[in-house]
């Protein structure tokens, strides 16, 4: 990057001319990890594409910032596109989760050329504080029990092969020992929010995806993105198109053949067509 700090992407599939390529943003404290389902999906499936997944710094398998105070959207924007420029990528379908979503508004409103189409999941450009609230709430030392404990509300149908693996993708096995999967000091992110003070609405950054396809996924319980901001999405973006995730809260696990199905879907509407030439 230009800091010189190592950021890690996972690369799948290879694709074609014209099948655009897709570019998937974790959340927060998340990291490609949440893309394990989705990427080889579209990666080959008709027709074949490329599919990178960035883990921010601090995340995954990237490196830590030794200065916290660089876990912020303006240099994580400038992360993603340095990250876009190495691997001449120039126009993509962007699926951001969370704070990925944040960064791929944000983009749109700095390159818009830069979007063929956004899948924002389970966010928008208005972040309700009482998710915010839990979020910073939330204590995850204690592995997937913690976990479902914190979650479980907004996800009561998961069964616990799905909470060890959530838990795997919070946690790695470092010296025999659980560690987090992030930077703790990301946490200093979110000091500054409280449930009174609310946070700056990104209207003027959805708006610059006007142009572009959007899909948004929500999860039918989410406590980040409400029903009532989605109509407002809707409003300013007629062509918007939704799916709500029953029984799941933020963010849905993007995983499920008809879930996935119907990200393909989208995602084959925002490819350019070969121009056909007359004989």
């Amino acid at each position: 990057m230009q800091d010189g700090l190592r950021l890690h992407v996972r690369e799948c599939g290879g694709g074609n001319a014209y099948a655009t390529p897709i570019v998937c943003l974790p959340g927060l404290t998340r990291t490609t990890g949440d893309f394990d389902a989705l990427a080889p999906f579209l990666a080959f499936g008709e027709p074949k594409r490329r599919v990178i997944a960035i883990d921010s710094r601090g995340r995954g398998q990237s490196q830590y910032d030794p200065n916290p105070q660089n876990y912020n959207l303006a240099v994580e924007l400038a992360d993603v596109i340095a990250v876009l420029t190495a691997l001449e990528i120039s126009r993509a379908v962007f699926v951001g989760s969370s704070r990925g979503g944040i960064l791929t508004m944000l983009l749109a409103a700095a390159q818009p050329t830069a979007i063929a189409g956004a899948v924002l999941h389970d966010i928008g450009p208005v972040i309700e504080l009482e998710g915010l609230a839990r979020i910073k709430s939330g204590s995850f030392a204690d592995g997937a029990e913690n976990l479902q404990r914190l979650f479980g509300p907004h996800f009561p149908k998961l069964t616990a092969e799905q909470w060890l693996a959530a838990a795997k993708r919070a946690w790695k096995l470092e010296n025999g020992a659980l560690v987090l999967t992030y930077d703790a000091r990301l946490g200093q992110t979110l000091a500054e929010f409280d449930s009174e003070n609310s946070l700056p609405a990104l209207w003027n950054e959805f708006d610059a995806l006007a142009r572009a396809p959007v899909l948004v996924i929500r999860g039918a319980n989410s406590d980040i993105l409400s029903a009532e901001t989605v109509n407002a999405m809707r409003a300013r973006h007629p062509d918007l198109q939704i799916i709500e995730v029953a029984d799941q809260g933020h963010v849905p696990i993007l995983e499920g053949h008809d879930l996935l199905g119907r990200i393909a879907s989208f995602v084959r509407k925002c490819d350019r067509r070969p121009e056909i030439s007359g004989a």
